[in-house]
């Protein structure tokens, strides 16, 4: 049996004022594959991830990454991970190519060793022309590629990526996903994503999971997930101008948005191909086609509500009291 990149039984921490950041967490992460864990501020993630850095202790259970108990063998467990936190916590005054063979000595790789892997990751992130220039001289998004590159020195096999991408423009973001679908598929490297960007979870992972209060409330994959939908809005952009929304057979949601966008809204026993076939009868010549919201955003919302309405938040201030906390530092 293929063991997985990282097992959390039982993951408990509670702080000196009683707030309980994680309840009993269990969560496994296969090997070799791209796993989302989204939650909104609060949750618990930043907790999460700070007890796997070893960052703190919990208060309770165990975290085993590639069968590597972290309490028991620190070391040997924290040479497979590799981190990319949300704060930037590089020396600002170091060179970039002095950044990476800084961190490479840290796992004992000699500076003869480190060059080239240190060329590959800067050449890969677009950061090749600045390895003589000092970190604090770099853009905000250049940065966090400089983080991920560090965090990649050393080989990981488990890399933590928690909000990648937060403040970088689309473009930059975009090719910042390929990268990491490449160190996935190339070098095998299992990742955990955090992110704010739900679009970014549905694209890469394969797993998800949704934490909320300090608990699981989904464990799944990313497929069987989104076949929950039960509605979905699809956006139709037309080559010609309409003057009045048309007629559908057996579909009611119709919304004319602007004289050349229609938005369909499809139930999952409605075929969208038969929405082709009756535009296309109509003479309705469409240009492109897409979701009209993130579906992994819509799901995410619901499994949230959900949560809130089967009465699990019976002292709500209290609990927005200890979110406010966590957010102001202890998550």
């Amino acid at each position: 049996m293929t063991i997985p990149a990282l097992k959390i039984t039982n993951l408990k921490k509670t702080y000196p004022n009683g707030t309980a950041a994680l309840k009993g967490v269990d969560l496994t992460v296969p090997q070799g594959e791209f796993f989302a864990l989204l939650g909104a501020n609060g949750a618990g993630k930043s907790t999460m991830i700070g007890i796997i850095s070893s960052l703190f202790p919990q208060t309770d259970g165990t975290v085993e990454i590639f069968g590597v108990d972290l309490h028991k063998n620190p070391s040997l467990a924290k040479s497979h991970l590799g981190v990319v936190p949300q704060e930037f916590n590089f020396n600002q005054f170091e060179k970039c190519l002095d950044i990476l063979i800084i961190q490479a000595g840290y796992y004992g790789i000699k500076k003869k060793d480190a060059l080239p892997r240190a060329e590959f990751l800067l050449k890969e992130l677009g950061l090749w022309d600045k390895k003589d220039t000092k970190a604090r001289s770099l853009s905000g998004g250049m940065k966090r590629r400089l983080m991920i590159a560090r965090a990649l020195m050393h080989r990981p096999k488990l890399l933590i990526l928690d909000e990648p991408t937060a403040g970088v423009d689309i473009e930059l973001r975009r090719s910042m996903w390929d990268f990491m679908e490449r160190i996935n598929k190339d070098e095998g490297t299992s990742i955990i994503l955090t992110t704010h960007y739900l679009e970014e979870a549905e694209q890469l992972c394969k797993y998800i999971a949704i934490l909320n209060h300090g608990e699981i409330l989904i464990n799944t994959d990313m497929k069987s997930l989104l076949t929950q939908l039960s509605l979905e809005t699809f956006v139709f952009d037309l080559k010609d101008e309409l003057k009045n929304t048309p007629t559908l057979n057996n579909i009611s949601h119709i919304n004319l948005a602007d004289n050349k966008t229609l938005e369909i809204t499809l139930n999952k026993t409605q075929n969208l191909n038969d929405v082709f076939t009756q535009l296309n009868n109509l003479n309705i010549q469409i240009v492109s086609m897409r979701n009209k919201a993130n579906r992994l955003e819509e799901l995410f919302m619901g499994v949230v509500d959900s949560y809130f309405h089967k009465g699990k938040m019976k002292d709500e201030n209290k609990l927005n009291k200890d979110e406010n906390k966590l957010n102001n530092g202890y998550c």
